[in-house]
């Protein structure tokens, strides 16, 4: 051995283990020294692999995201479970590698953000939670946190204009983008409390403006009614700037105030402010997001997003590139998703109760079946969305947990951990990941409701458009996505209500769900054609074959999504880029340019009640410099959208003529409304659903289901107290000599019909009297809890008061006609049918309010 060679000599005595020498494998070549840029190659030499490899879309995915990183905005387009969150952390690791700058990490909320931070650890990539932390300041670390966190007024990030340092930063990664730009709303939105003082010193300052835009209105506000809202004029708001600042700058550290006023203090004469009895919320056209230089002015941004139809909202919200957010990056295929099963009871069998339908859900959580009291199965976790704290109310009998936001994170984790039950969350559409077993039977019971000032504003204002629609449907497929996670997860859905059984049968709603989730949709649509018109039984025995994977069932919604794919373009409507556009000019003081940047989207918007909404916009920008012209301006706006502000000189009420004949109305107005039978059906049932007894939030909903009825019924219906801001809730003109003059007081939780509400109740008909002297007979009608006026009130002469238990039997009438309107072919487009079925369920002119409205009763001494 002494005449080897010693190197040879070493490398034998170590192989044979004879030497302990520590090897130091810095020194052992393995090729370039140059950190790796792909991200396919950054995940095959991770030491440790939570997968042997990624799945084939997300490789493609980030092969594509590779070519075009270099784009300021990328958006990543891939299905609820197509593995995201590992997509965004290879992505944050190449551009850390890349020597970009630091790399940030964005979850909607700290429990993802956990859940972030613990993927990265599964994966051997390094991240931190602390700004602060040298190896993210250093470009070794990715921090993940909160949007919250980086959006906010007293960010650690930095705000222009405050003392803090300002982050360099190279990539900003938005994980569930569209959950994210809610927070994004609400941190430019700067709600004063009624308690506050600066509450009271907005209120006197515009109480006339406000009181001439909505005399009904201000008096709802100044009896508590927290339903109503109004909007400043914005020339009011304008004009009195300084007065406004004074009234707010000094409150700029109040907890209230302080991590939103620095985002909206320089654009506060561009904010809108609307008023109710709860508070005054301001808010800009578009958030001013640059406020934020780390997001604002990081060299790239990439929205991490499920495959949702309108993309707009990342224009308008995140000051995205149009031009880049209409290139989204996205796998080959969109058969990235789990199993999931979507129905609508009340679609396959009308006469179907809720109630049972909630004890099914009840026994599915419980493992019973069969339905027969005894567990036949394993107990499944129930996860029921519900829109608002009333809208739970019924569930509490059958509900392990009621949750809301607050109480969210450890609800979670308990689902996650095992068998929980039937659990309720309260208004939390998004933003929650229920993987396998978390959530294997998910209900939606009622569609995402507007719950601040502005959304309620904005709803009210865009009710019924296309638009508006869209948006909604946006909400309920995140719903929907709660429960399948990954492509080995399945969920198998509920619908419940005819609005969301609607959104599944008319397919111009259908079309606006992603493809992925539309093909699931036509496969149920399928099954839900062997199940229409028998019972629960059917439901059940559905909803086994998802629960089990049966595998007949799994192979159909296999072959269902094989040859979906994504689209290929994003979805960026015109209006989106003229808004935010025009707004960053108005930041700046140019005005003319922002009203000129508006006028040209208009006219590609085909929407009335957007044009008139955007005209709105645009007459306030015109104000700044010409405001004579901006007058004008909101007086055309009125003729696209009559819900949008009335200028300074008002409205003159337009008279109306009723139908010649109401059957022959009724049937015009059905025929060209609906399509089919099923059509009428769900369309009446979810027009009668609007109507919520004792639930204020729901007064505006009761207002339009009135308006519908009336229309429906083959009545002139309109809504004065909306299109005029004076006269009643609702008019319907019964005949040339006969109108119902109707208020609704549907929200309205008190014994006796206050003297307030009979008060208005006079003073509409009084204002019909003026607007429409040629009536001879005039029905005032309140529809109210209590038939009892209370014993300050004095009640209107010939009144009929509208009832709960009333309005359950004219509900009734109204679903036996339309029933009896699809026996045949098509009778609803017949006039003679309408007429026939009008008389027999007693809905004509001159029955209706004396079958299915009662006489006040007398006062209590």
């Amino acid at each position: 051995m002494d005449d080897c060679d010693p190197a040879a000599t070493l490398f034998g005595c170590l192989i044979e283990g004879r030497i302990a020498v520590p090897l130091d494998l810095s020194l052992v070549g393995t090729g370039p020294k140059e950190p790796l840029l792909r991200p396919r190659e950054i995940y095959a030499a991770l030491a440790r692999r939570p997968w042997p490899y990624l799945r084939h879309e997300q490789g493609e995915v980030l092969e594509t995201w590779f070519e075009v990183r270099t784009r300021r905005d990328v958006v990543i387009k891939q299905n609820t479970g197509g593995g995201k969150t590992a997509v965004g952390l290879l992505i944050a690791q190449s551009t850390l590698n890349e020597g970009m700058g630091p790399a940030i990490y964005l979850a909607p909320d700290r429990y993802l953000a956990a859940q972030v931070r613990a993927e990265a650890v599964s994966m051997g990539l390094a991240t931190t939670d602390q700004v602060d932390d040298l190896s993210f300041r250093a470009g070794r670390a990715t921090l993940v946190t909160t949007f919250q966190k980086l959006i906010n007024g007293r960010s650690v990030f930095g705000v222009v204009g405050d003392t803090r340092e300002k982050l360099d930063v190279g990539i900003v990664i938005v994980d569930d983008a569209h959950a994210a730009l809610a927070t994004a709303e609400a941190q430019f939105r700067l709600t004063i409390s009624s308690q506050h003082a600066a509450y009271s010193a907005l209120k006197t300052l515009f109480a006339s403006d406000l009181q001439r835009q909505s005399p009904k209105a201000w008096a709802d506000i100044q009896a508590s009614d927290n339903t109503a809202t109004l909007p400043v004029p914005f020339w009011s708001w304008v004009d009195q700037q300084d007065k406004v600042m004074g009234i707010l700058h000094p409150h700029a550290d109040d907890e209230d105030f302080k991590f939103t006023w620095p985002l909206i203090a320089d654009v506060l004469h561009l904010c809108s402010a609307t008023v109710t009895s709860e508070g005054i919320q301001i808010s800009p056209p578009c958030p001013p997001i640059a406020m934020i230089p780390a997001f604002g002015g990081a060299r790239r941004r990439v929205y991490l997003t499920a495959t949702l139809a309108d993309d707009s909202v990342l224009v308008t919200d995140l000051d995205a590139r149009p031009e880049d957010v209409q290139q989204p990056v996205t796998p080959g295929s969109a058969a990235d998703l789990g199993d999931r099963m979507v129905l609508a009871p009340i679609a396959l069998n009308p006469k179907l109760d809720p109630e049972a339908v909630r004890l099914l859900a009840r026994q599915f959580a419980d493992g019973d079946r069969n339905g027969d009291g005894t567990a036949d199965a394993e107990p499944v976790n129930v996860v029921v969305l519900v829109p608002s704290t009333a809208a739970a109310a019924v569930w509490r009998q059958h509900a392990d947990q009621v949750v809301h936001a607050g109480e969210l994170p450890q609800t979670v984790r308990d689902l996650r951990d095992g068998h929980v039950g039937l659990v309720v969350l309260v208004n939390k559409y998004d933003g929650v990941d229920l993987p396998r077993s978390a959530c294997e039977l998910l209900i939606l019971d009622g569609v995402p409701r507007p719950m601040d000032a502005t959304e309620r504003r904005e709803a009210g204002v865009l009710s019924g458009s296309p638009s508006l629609l869209a948006r909604q449907i946006q909400r309920i497929e995140q719903g929907m996505g709660r429960g399948v996670r990954d492509t080995d997860d399945h969920c198998a859905v509920l619908l419940l209500g005819s609005q969301l059984a609607v959104a599944l049968h008319d397919p111009k709603q259908r079309d606006l769900f992603s493809p992925a989730t539309r093909a699931q949709i036509d496969l149920s649509s399928s099954l839900a054609d062997q199940l229409a018109g028998k019972g629960l039984d059917s439901i059940r025995e559905a909803i086994g074959l998802c629960l089990d994977r049966d595998p007949q069932w799994r192979a159909l919604s296999r072959q269902a999504l094989a040859s979906v794919h994504y689209d290929t373009a994003g979805t960026v409507r015109a209006e989106a880029v003229g808004t935010r556009e025009a707004f960053n000019l108005a930041t700046t003081g140019r005005y003319d340019d922002a009203a000129a940047r508006l006028q040209k989207s208009l006219g590609s918007v085909t929407d009335p009640a957007v044009r008139g909404w955007m005209t709105e916009q645009r007459a306030a920008y015109l104000h700044h410099v010409a405001p004579h012209v901006a007058q004008q301006q909101l007086s055309r706006a009125l003729d696209d959208n009559p819900f949008v502000l009335k200028p300074v000189g008002g409205v003159t009420p337009t008279q109306l003529r009723p139908a010649a004949v109401q059957a022959e109305a009724s049937a015009a107005y059905l025929a060209k409304t609906y399509a089919d039978a099923t059509s009428l059906l769900l369309g009446i049932r979810a027009l009668l659903e609007k109507l919520v007894w004792r639930d204020k939030d729901r007064s505006d909903d009761a207002e339009q289901a009135w308006e519908g009825l009336g229309q429906h019924l083959g009545f002139i219906s309109t809504r004065p107290e909306k299109l005029y801001d004076t006269g009643p809730d609702n008019l319907w003109l019964l005949s040339p000599t006969r109108h119902a003059v109707i208020e609704l007081k549907t929200g309205c939780v008190t014994e006796t019909i206050a003297k307030h509400d009979l008060d208005q109740l006079g003073g509409s008909v009084r204002w019909a009297r003026q607007t429409y002297p040629g009536a001879s007979q005039r029905i005032p009608v309140i529809v109210h809890p209590s038939r009892e006026p209370h014993a300050q009130a004095i009640t209107v002469e010939g009144m009929r008061v509208v009832t709960p238990e009333s309005w359950s039997e004219l509900a009734t009438a109204v679903l036996r006609w339309a029933e009896s309107l699809t026996l045949g072919q098509c009778r609803w487009r017949e006039p003679h049918a309408v007429a026939e079925q009008l008389t027999f369920h007693k809905l004509t002119a001159g029955t209706l309010f004396t079958a299915f409205a009662l006489p006040p009763t007398p006062a209590a001494s």
